[in-house]
């Protein structure tokens, strides 16, 4: 290759990954001091085994880092920010946050996938789309907002991708934490496992209204209203466990 074709591709490569850079500044609210480690965190394997020698290394090394980097910032925030959570609690609320389906969800939500350095084959197979090419990407680049900006940076970054995902994923805990404690309180007393029971729906079909009775063999125990099944469920137990 002469050194007028590496030029134009250098130029060229400069021009995406300044493209890139910008989109994704807009979409997370972060700039890099250093462009590089953008560009790495946006290379796939695949990318340098079809163009050996473009960039000097993929994001699997930036993925690594950033896997660690955000299980102690969702770690501290958890242990922060719910105190009344136990160890157990914490951990599964935290597995169900860094897990890769969860990462490439998040991921997903600012096309991260569009902005992927890959070769032919793996964009033509539907790589921008993997869950495990959105999540690795989205560790690396969690990565390099730790070496660009530090700490501060990657909470920053953490923070506004991860605020819904870690107040859903808390409330669903919570509610399911719910029917768990009543069946345990329940087969500790030897009374059985608690039934739900639906007692009236109700609404037309796009605002259903679901009352469900936890029971105790003919004992109601609690009652709750929710928009499913699923919710009225919870707040029977969570009702429950308050008159118990």
């Amino acid at each position: 290759m002469s050194s007028e074709v590496k030029k134009n591709k250098t130029i060229v490569n400069m021009e995406m990954l300044l493209f890139a850079l910008n989109q994704l500044k807009n979409k997370i609210g972060l700039t890099f001091k250093n462009p590089t480690l953008l560009q790495t965190a946006l290379t796939h394997s695949s990318y340098l085994n079809e163009n050996p020698g473009a960039f000097a290394f993929s994001n699997e090394r930036l993925e690594l880092l950033g896997d660690a980097v955000l299980g102690l910032v969702i770690t501290e925030r958890l242990f922060r920010e719910y105190p009344e959570y136990d160890e157990g609690k914490l951990t599964r609320l935290r597995s169900a946050l860094v897990r890769r389906e969860t990462l490439a969800k998040i991921a997903a939500t600012i096309e991260l996938g569009e902005y992927l350095y890959l070769s032919k084959g793996e964009a033509a197979s539907g790589g921008r789309t993997k869950s495990a090419n959105l999540a690795s990407a989205l560790e690396a680049l969690i990565a390099a907002a730790y070496l660009d900006r530090g700490l501060s940076g990657a909470k920053q970054l953490i923070s506004s991708l991860f605020d819904t995902q870690i107040r859903q994923s808390a409330r669903f805990t919570a509610e399911t934490d719910y029917k768990s404690r009543l069946q345990e309180i329940m087969q500790s007393r030897q009374q059985g496992s608690p039934s739900y029971v639906l007692v009236e729906a109700a609404g037309p079909d796009h605002n259903r209204r679901f009352t469900v009775e936890v029971r105790i063999g003919n004992k109601t125990l609690g009652r709750g209203i929710g928009k499913s099944k699923k919710a009225a469920e919870m707040e029977a137990a969570k009702e429950a466990l308050q008159n118990l």
